[in-house]
Order: C-alpha cells, then structure tokens, then sequence
C-alpha cells in the first residue's frame, strides 16, 4: 500500500476532523498562525507553507531533507530508491502553490513547544509529510477459517496482516467509516495452529442508511463535486451552523428546518444555480478568465442577464404560489406516513380542515386550512416518533378545582400547556418532559408554578420555587438559586431552599459565578494568579478585577499562560479605546484649540 500525498487544505480539514476533532474554521485559525510564524528562540519561525492549496507537489530541497530524516529516524529501509512525486487528480485543481508541509523538517514537533491547537496540527502535517516520502507498506490480505475438533462449527475471520509497515510506522489516513470493508489487522497465523476459545458471543446486524455527512466526509464531497475553493471551504461550513440551516450531532451535520425551507425554495426556483455542476462549470470558466482565453466581461453579462431574468419572474409570484410550491416539495417531511395509514394531513383538532405550510410573522409553520375556526398550529418538522395527534393539540383532562379543561399544545415556540380559562394561563414544558409524556397530572402541576416553599427563618419572607429561562430555581427576595432539575421545583421543601440559596450566597455575587477550571500560574507582571473559571456564557480568564472571554471553540484546559495574557491585554486595552470617544472629553480638547486661536 503507497503512503498518501501530502496535504492540501481539503485533506488537512478532513484528517484533522478526523484525528483531532477540529473543525474546518479550527483546522484554519491554527495552520495561519503556523504559517505566519510563531516564537522560536526569541525569532518570528514560519512553521508550515501557504495553507490555502490543492496542490500535492513538493519542492526538491523538501524531498532531499525528508529522506535524510527518515534514513536517520527510521533506517534506509524505510526509504523509497527515489523521490515520490504526486499529481492533483481533481480536474479544477490550481497547483499556484506547493503541498502544505513543514518549512523545515528537521523541526521535530516532540521538541517545539507550542500551544495545544497550534502542536497538535504541526505534528500532524510533519507526520504526514514524512510518510509520503517513505517505503510502502506490504500487506496481505487474510481470510483464517476456524473450525471446531468435530468440524460442527466453522468460524471466519478476514482481515489485513502486516507484513512490513513502511510509512504505516508513522501516520495512517482516518477513515469517515470505522467499518473496513477489508476487516481489521489479523496477528499471523500458521495452518493447522489451534486456537483456544477465550469468550463467545452472538452479534446480529442490520443493514442501515448511509451516515450523514461530518466536516470530514462533506469537505471530501464538496471537492469531488467541485464545489468551493481550499480558500472557501470553513467559511462554507461556517455559514451552515451560523445561520442554523444545520445542528451537529455527534460531529454529523443534520439539517434543520430552515435549511430545508431554503433548499426547497433554491430547488424549486433557482434549480439552475444550485445543480451540482452549476459551481464547477464557472470554476472552469473562472480558470480560463485568468488564463486569458475568456473575457470577464462577457461572463460576468452572460450570468446577470440570465439571473436577473430568473430573480425577476420569481418577483412576480404571489406569495400563495411560493407556500404551495415550498409545501409540495417539503410534504414527504412535514407530514410523513402513518403507521395506521390515515392521511397525515388532517387536521387532528377539527377532524375536516387540511393541514399545510403557513408563512407568520415568526417564520413558517404548520396551520390547519379552517383557520380562523379552527386555530391549530405546530412547528414545521415533528420528532421522530410523533404522529399529528401528538405535535398538535391534545386535550389532557378538566381541572377537578376549577372545573377548566386543560390542553397540551404546540406553539411557535415550542409545546406548552394551557388551562382554558378567561382569561388562559399557560406554561412552556420543560427541555426534558417530551410531549408524549405529558398527562393531566404533570401538567396541573406545571400550571401552579411558581409555589411558596415556605417563609425564610431569618426574615419570615416567603420562599418561591418556579422554572425561569435557565432552568428550575428558588428565589429569595431578589436572590435566586438553581436546582438540580425539573422534578424537584415540585418536591423542594423549606431546609433545602434554605440551604440552596445559602450556598449562593456564599459563593459571593460576582466573584464566583462559576468554578475554577485552571490555574495558569502567577501573571508575569504584577504577580497576582490567573484561572481560567466557568460562566454562564462559556469560559474565561481572570486576573484581578479583568475578566477575559475565551474564543469561540477554545478549549480552556490546553489554555496557556502566555495566551491568557494575550487575551486579558487585549480586554484592558478595551476600555481605552472607548473612554476618547466621551463627549466631554471631545468638548474639551475642541475649547482649548478655540482658545489658542483666538491668542494669536
């Protein structure tokens, strides 16, 4: 088996997604702050090449220096009779620059010290830059039949044995899927050797779909397909998760439905502009504008001409024609199949109206077509499980003092519980209560909320137990406290309010919103400590009376000192900045210059 290429910017996004957990803006943050130096020795040191290439190529003083280090850490065994030289197979591939490497591979990564981020994707770049210039790997591919001394059972296993491991000694590429088609490694095997039984067990599979994308596996795709540039790809992603059209679970992107809304309109409307082929057919014609063979101009017209026509006949359309096209395209999800076969369409409150896409003032919905009779609504997509009794209205039980009917219904916002009172009271279900879960009882309960616990001892006044934005809570004359989850805002008594709202307290009002989650060490200035402690909107470092926020993504316990000093300078720098624009500052600085005019 032959080593990889190195790397260009798709593949470095996919294997450290794959190796490192990084996403694709991470993978880039860090590669720009190797490629624009960092301190070595008191001297700015670029680590690695330009990070923005699709090109494989190496320059020759690179290839000599990576033999020489193989023969030295590994062995002439280990090292090819020649220079490996590789080619892009992409047919929009830009070769500007040469393959991300090391600028210097005698820069073994075990003896820098960097930063976490910054460490972890060096290593991974050297390695890789190694190994495609080591020997290649032999394997053999292995089929071991066991069979039992009266020839009654007969086991299989087929996998890879490792004959000599070449440049498998230093990297192996990650896969998107664990499951090898060739099997795992297998020990070598003799025939006729017996075998011992150590544990027996039965598994049983079943075929399933294929998995959604993860950063790795949809950078790889958006490649083969043409879609972006080494240059695009992060920000790409990026806009997925910022404008929520996706969530991530479990390191995969699963569409939400915005996502779909947005899709189903490009699909529907602009079907030419969003074809796979669409963005690799005008990289190509991009190429040979800089090549000199195609004149922008004309390209640039031919595309708005088309465009601005297309943008001008969806202009016209009522928004009643866009609704039906969006809930045509979209049906298949919004109202799946029933189980009992009935038509997911109907409306489960009146039993006659027909249930379809609906555009409000918060964004789109599910709305029942005898509106205003009938008042049923849901959110776009229901749970997995739930049928269209369930993510509508559910009428739970009479409230046996008050006499009122209580209802379990979905709104805009999420599912709530109503008593049919004048006038309403209403109150949201908590993250953890499905729907499903809900009967008369849970929600009699969720609708006497808030309920007195009890007076305080010290000053006699009443102690109110609720579920607020962050959660279940006490709460004390002002003061409130978070409880441990939802069932126990019913059950708290007085001594564990009591005891909850004094731990608060003790923790001091703004000192200790969260806990210590690092010690870096004296601040290399005045001395004083600096922590890195957790708060409600994420991490961040203290010193003194400075707090700083740590970035987006950043892991606070690979923080280091000099990148917690960096961060808390630039807060305290902050309110300079702010404290010129004052406008009595302005005013004063403008008189003394009238002054000084007038004098002379």
């Amino acid at each position: 088996r032959s080593p990889p290429p190195p790397f260009t910017t798709s593949t470095l996004q996919q294997e450290a997604s794959r190796k490192l957990g990084f996403s694709a803006q991470r993978t880039m943050q860090a590669a720009q702050r190797l490629y624009e130096g960092v301190d070595i020795g008191g001297e700015t040191v670029g680590l690695i090449t330009y990070m923005r290439t699709d090109g494989v190529q190496s320059a020759p003083e690179a290839l000599t220096e990576a033999r020489a280090v193989i023969a030295g850490l590994y062995g002439n065994d280990y090292v090819p009779e020649s220079a490996r030289h590789y080619k892009v197979k992409a047919k929009n591939a830009q070769e500007a620059h040469e393959a991300i490497r090391p600028t210097s591979l005698e820069r073994n990564p075990g003896r820098l010290r960097l930063e976490s981020d910054l460490g972890r994707l060096y290593e991974l770049i050297w390695k890789r830059m190694i190994a495609s210039q080591m020997e290649s790997a032999r394997i053999e591919r292995t089929t071991i039949d066991l069979d039992s001394a009266d020839g009654a059972t007969g086991l299989r296993a087929t996998g890879q044995v490792i004959l000599f491991p070449g440049y498998l000694a230093v990297y192996e590429e990650g896969r998107d899927d664990e499951a090898d088609e060739d099997g795992g490694r297998l020990p070598p095997v003799e025939q006729g050797a017996a075998a011992r039984v150590l544990a027996a067990r039965a598994d049983q599979h079943f075929t399933e779909p294929p998995p959604r994308y993860s950063e790795a596996s949809l950078v790889k795709k958006m490649e083969e397909l043409g879609i972006g540039r080494p240059s695009t790809y992060a920000s790409i992603l990026s806009v997925l998760r910022d404008r929520a059209y996706v969530r991530m679970d479990k390191n995969r992107f699963v569409p939400e439905d915005a996502g779909r809304l947005v899709t189903a309109f490009l699909e529907r409307f602009f079907a030419r502009y969003v074809e796979y082929d669409f963005t690799a057919g005008l990289e190509e014609k991009l190429d040979l504008v800089s090549a000199g063979e195609l004149d922008w101009k004309s390209l640039l017209r031919e595309f708005w001409r088309d465009f601005s026509a297309a943008v001008g006949e969806i202009g016209e359309l009522r928004m009643g024609e866009v609704l039906e096209a969006l809930d045509a395209a979209l049906g298949p999800h919004i109202f799946p199949d029933r189980a009992d076969g009935a038509d997911p369409r109907v409306c489960s409150t009146c039993g006659t109206g027909r249930l379809s896409l609906k555009a409000g003032r918060y964004g789109a919905f599910i709305g029942c077509s005898n509106y205003p009779e009938c008042r049923f609504t849901r959110p776009i997509a229901a749970s997995s499980g739930e049928d269209a009794g369930e993510a509508g209205d559910r009428e739970l039980g009479v409230d046996p003092a008050s006499g009122h009917l209580i209802w379990l219904k979905s709104g805009r916002f999420g599912p709530y519980v109503e008593e049919a009172a004048a006038p309403p009271k209403r109150a949201s279900l908590p993250k953890d209560w499905p729907p499903p879960s809900v009967d008369l009882d849970k929600a009699l309960r969720l609708l006497r909320l808030p309920r007195d616990v009890g007076a305080h001892p010290e000053d006699g006044a009443m102690i109110v137990a609720g579920i607020g934005r962050y959660g279940p809570y006490v709460q004390h004359n002002g003061a409130y406290a978070n409880l441990s989850g939802t069932d126990e805002v019913f059950d708290v008594g007085l001594n564990r309010a009591v005891a909850a709202l004094a731990e608060k307290r003790a923790g001091g009002a703004r000192g200790a919103r969260g806990e210590s989650l690092k010690d870096l060490g004296p601040h290399p200035a005045p001395g004083k400590p600096v922590r890195v402690l957790a708060g409600r909107y994420g991490p961040y470092v203290k010193h003194e009376a400075t707090n700083a926020n740590l970035p987006r993504g950043a892991d606070p316990a690979t923080l280091t000192l000099d990148a917690a000093v960096t961060l808390l300078a630039a807060r305290e720098g902050a309110p300079r900045k702010s404290a010129g624009r004052k406008p009595a500052t302005k005013k004063a600085a403008a008189k003394k210059t009238v002054k000084a005019k007038k004098k002379a």
